[in-house]
C-alpha cells in the first residue's frame, strides 16, 4: 500500500472513530430527552393513581378486577396494574393484557425496594413500566407504549448513519487530495531518484521552495546531488588527466626498451645511458602514482584528526629535504605549535612544500622555513611565480612553461590544498618581497590559537 493510500485510510478511519462517538452522544442525548417525559409521565400517573382511593371488585367468583378513575381528556392514562407480595395480579376490567412481575417488582410489593423503571415487551409492544409501593403488601405498575419514542430513535439512527457514512467518505476523498498535494515533494524526490538511478544524470535538480520538512529534504536532496556531481567530476577530470600524464613516462620507457630491443650490438656507454633514462622515468612513473593515490585517497575518506605537533613534524621534513639537497642552505624556525591533524598528511604536504622550493633553488640558493601557531611557510630564492601562473599553481597537473623541463608531475602543490582544506585551513602562494615564491599552508590551532599574528 503506498503512503497516499495510507494516509488516506489513517484520514478516514480517524474520522470515523470521530464520527461514531460524535453519533453515539447524539443518539445517546436524543434516547434520554425522548425518554425522560414518558418517565415523568408514568410517575405523575402513578402518584395520581396512589393519592386516590381504589376499590376491587369481583365480577366472577375468585376473579377479582381493579376499578379506577378515568383519566382527564388530554391526560395520558397508561396502562395500570396493582401486584400483591405474592405475585397476585389486578388489573382494569377491560385490561386483558397482564404486565410481567419479577423480582424486582416483588420486592417493591414487599416493601424491600425503591420503585424501579423497566422495559418489557409485551403482546409485541415495547413498553415502559413503573413500579412504586402501594400500601402495605402492594405495589402499582404503570406502563406506557414506547412505539413512537421507538420510531424517533430509529429515524435519529438512521440519519446518524447516512451522515457518518457520508463523514467517512469524504474524509477518504479529502485525504487522497491532501496526501497527493503534501507528499508531492516526496513523489518529485522519487521521480529524480529514479532518473539518476536511470540516467546516472546528476544534473538533476527538484523545486525545494518553503521552509517545511519536506523542502528541508529536496534541498538536501539536491546539495547531496550537487556533491555527487562534484565528485564524479572531480574523479574524470582526475581519470583524464592521469591518463594524460602516464602517458608520456610510458611512451618513454617502451621507446626506449623498443630502442634497446633493436639494437643488439648497441655500445655499452650508449645501453648504460638509455637504462638510466629508463630508470628515471620508472622513477618518475612511480611518483606520479603514488600522488595520485594520495589524492584519490583524500578525496574519498576524511580524515581522522589527532594532536599533532607541527613543528615537530616539519622538522622532520626538513631533515630529510636536507639529505636530499646538501647544496642549498636552510633557515629554519620552528616555534612549539599543536594543531589537530594527520601527521602523515601533514609531513607530505610539507614535504612537498620543500620539494617546490628545492626545485627552484639555485645552487647555494636559502631556503626559509617558518612554523608558529599554525602556520607554516616556504620561501625560496629562485625566480618566483610568474603573474599568470599564480592563480593555477594549486591545480592538478598545472605545470607552468619554465616548470616543463624539469622533473615533477604538477601534483605536489594539489596535494598541499587538499592536505590543507582536509584540516580546515588554507594554502597561499605568492611573490616573496626581494624575490623568489612564499608559500603558506594555515591551519588551526589545537590550542585556540589563531595565526594572523604568525610571521
Amino acid at each position: 500500500m503506498t503512503i497516499r493510500a495510507r494516509l488516506a485510510l489513517a484520514a478516514a478511519l480517524a474520522v470515523a472513530i470521530a464520527v461514531l462517538i460524535a453519533s453515539a452522544v447524539v443518539y445517546l442525548g436524543v434516547r434520554r430527552e425522548l425518554r425522560e417525559p414518558v418517565d415523568a409521565a408514568l410517575a405523575d400517573r402513578a402518584e395520581q393513581i396512589s393519592s386516590l382511593p381504589l376499590e376491587a371488585f369481583e365480577r366472577r367468583p375468585g376473579e377479582f378486577f381493579l376499578r379506577i378513575p378515568r383519566p382527564a381528556l388530554g391526560e395520558a392514562g397508561g396502562y395500570v396494574q396493582v401486584v400483591s407480595r405474592e405475585g397476585q395480579t389486578i388489573r382494569p376490567a377491560e385490561d386483558t393484557i397482564e404486565l410481567p412481575t419479577g423480582e424486582d417488582v416483588l420486592a417493591v410489593a414487599a416493601g424491600n425496594a425503591e420503585p424501579v423503571y423497566d422495559d418489557a415487551e409485551v403482546a409485541g409492544t415495547h413498553v415502559r413500566v413503573l413500579t412504586v409501593p402501594l400500601g402495605s403488601g402492594y405495589a402499582l405498575q404503570v406502563a406506557r407504549p414506547l412505539t413512537e419514542v421507538d420510531a424517533a430513535l430509529e429515524r435519529t439512527r438512521t440519519v446518524l448513519l447516512l451522515v457518518a457514512f457520508a463523514g467517512i467518505g469524504i474524509a477518504a476523498a479529502l485525504g487522497l487530495v491532501v496526501s497527493r498535494t503534501a507528499l508531492a515533494p516526496v513523489r518529485r524526490l522519487t521521480e529524480a531518484t529514479e532518473h539518476v538511478t536511470a540516467t546516472r544524470d546528476l544534473t538533476s535538480r527538484i523545486d525545494a521552495d518553503g521552509r517545511d520538512e519536506l523542502s528541508r529534504l529536496a534541498a538536501s536532496f539536491n546539495t547531496m546531488l550537487g556533491e555527487l556531481e562534484t565528485a564524479a567530476e572531480s574523479q574524470r577530470r582526475l581519470v583524464a588527466d592521469a591518463s594524460h600524464e602516464l602517458r608520456t613516462p610510458l611512451t618513454s620507457i617502451r621507446t626506449n626498451l623498443e630502442v634497446l630491443e633493436r639494437n643488439a650490438r648497441m655500445p655499452a656507454a650508449e645501453r648504460r645511458a638509455i637504462l638510466a633514462d629508463v630508470l628515471e622515468q620508472s622513477e618518475e612513473l612511480g611518483t606520479l602514482v603514488a600522488e595520485l593515490v594520495q589524492l584519490a585517497h583524500g578525496e574519498q575518506s576524511p580524515p581522522e584528526l589527532e594532536d599533532v605537533r607541527l613543528d615537530l613534524v616539519a622538522g622532520a621534513a626538513v631533515e630529510r629535504a636536507r639529505r636530499r639537497r646538501a647544496e642549498v642552505e636552510w633557515d629554519v624556525r620552528l616555534e612549539p605549535s599543536l594543531v589537530r591533524g594527520v601527521p602523515g598528511l601533514l609531513e607530505r604536504a610539507i614535504g612537498n612544500l620543500l620539494d617546490n622550493a628545492i626545485k627552484w633553488s639555485p645552487p647555494g640558493g636559502t631556503i626559509e622555513v617558518r612554523v608558529d601557531g599554525g602556520l607554516v611557510s616556504v620561501r625560496d630564492h629562485g625566480p618566483g611565480i610568474e603573474p599568470e601562473d599564480l592563480p593555477h599553481v594549486w591545480q592538478r597537473f598545472y605545470r607552468s612553461r619554465a616548470a616543463r623541463g624539469l622533473p615533477g608531475s604538477g601534483l605536489g602543490l594539489s596535494i598541499v590544498s587538499q592536505a590543507a582544506e582536509s584540516h580546515g585551513g588554507t594554502a597561499t602562494a605568492e611573490n616573496a618581497e626581494g624575490g623568489g615564491a612564499l608559500v603558506t599552508v594555515r591551519l588551526p590551532a589545537a590550542d585556540g590559537r589563531g595565526t594572523d599574528g604568525a610571521r
